[in-house]
């Protein structure tokens, strides 16, 4: 495989829940093979809005499906404990009572697929959401710029699970990609990996600066070989983060690893993306390049903080015929 610029099957994934990531041997001559045409990805990303349309009670269900995608995210410096259970409480129950039982969907249990904090905020997630199912995921490894000693890194993923995170959000140093020194960052994801244990890992490339869609591509293949579970765009930090063109890179490179290893790895959008159109435009994203079967929560997410209150703004329209404005939208 030497290009990501077609348009080829979705992958055929087995039934059932799915196996982690296992990883593989770090294969330089196909990280090496990896070429993207930029504007032939930048013409496919036009066609994900200018093409799509998702209307009426087919939107209010995309919609729906797209809150159990959701990362509820707080990454401030002024977080605190108080601020973090509140979270957690819209994270328990996302869409007011009124709104589902309009929708019909008062008798589901609905939630967002994670919330996510920093390591020092785990034990009161933790707390908030026993018993919800939904699992506390924590950014580590010196987060969002990667730059302390590797035993720093590995020692904060290790007192994020011993905290109680099931799910661990690492950032990579990008000068590893960017001088194209991948054994050394197939080395670090592969110690970060091992750090995990059982939570899951997810990586993120901070692709807005990694300078080009081949060096994404590149840098994502390594973080799969090297055992990661999730690849993640952003920090939401950088001055660029999320694009639909990365994305879709992104993306061709998790259906390449499928094809040539049998094993699905997960996709994380995250940062920018706070619009009820944004959600819809990156599920159709996953739906046409990989299947519907990526349109789940292991195996997709949204990173995000503000995205919630605008689709329920958009639910709220649609059973009522009128917007509220976004500071009117609970925890918005």
């Amino acid at each position: 495989m030497s290009s990501l610029a077609t348009v080829a099957a979705h992958p055929v994934l087995p039934s059932g829940p799915l196996p982690r990531n296992p990883g593989a041997p770090l294969d330089h001559d196909w990280v090496a093979s990896l070429r993207v045409d930029r504007s032939a990805a930048e013409r496919r990303s036009a066609t994900l809005t200018a093409r799509r349309s998702v209307k009426g009670e087919a939107q209010a269900a995309w919609l729906l499906k797209a809150i159990t995608l959701i990362d509820l995210t707080t990454l401030a410096g002024d977080d605190t404990p108080a601020r973090v259970r509140r979270l957690c409480a819209k994270a328990r129950d996302p869409v007011r009572p009124e709104l589902l039982e309009a929708l019909g969907m008062d008798d589901v249990a609905l939630t967002t697929a994670a919330v996510c904090v920093y390591q020092a905020m785990v034990p009161s997630a933790v707390a908030a959401l026993s018993g919800s199912g939904v699992p506390v995921a924590a950014v580590a490894t010196a987060f969002p710029t990667g730059l302390t000693p590797l035993a720093t890194r590995l020692a904060e993923i290790r007192a994020a699970v011993l905290a109680g995170a099931a799910e661990i959000d690492v950032v990579i140093n990008r000068h590893q990609a960017l001088a194209g020194d991948w054994q050394a960052l197939y080395d670090e994801v592969g110690a970060f990996r091992e750090a995990c244990g059982a939570a899951h890992l997810k990586v993120i490339l901070a692709t807005g600066e990694l300078g080009t869609l081949q060096t994404v591509a590149r840098a994502s293949l390594v973080a799969m070989l090297a055992g990661a579970d999730f690849v993640k765009t952003s920090t939401g930090k950088e001055s660029v983060n999320a694009t639909l063109p990365v994305s879709l890179t992104m993306a061709r490179t998790v259906r390449a690893y499928a094809e040539r290893t049998g094993v699905a790895v997960g996709f994380k959008a995250a940062g920018g993306i706070r619009s009820a159109k944004d959600a819809l435009a990156w599920m159709t994203l996953m739906r046409e390049e990989l299947g519907r079967r990526w349109l789940e929560s292991d195996l997709f997410r949204f990173g995000a903080s503000g995205l919630l209150g605008d689709i329920e703004r958009q639910l709220e329209h649609f059973v009522t015929g009128r917007y509220a404005a976004l500071h009117k939208q609970p925890l918005a």
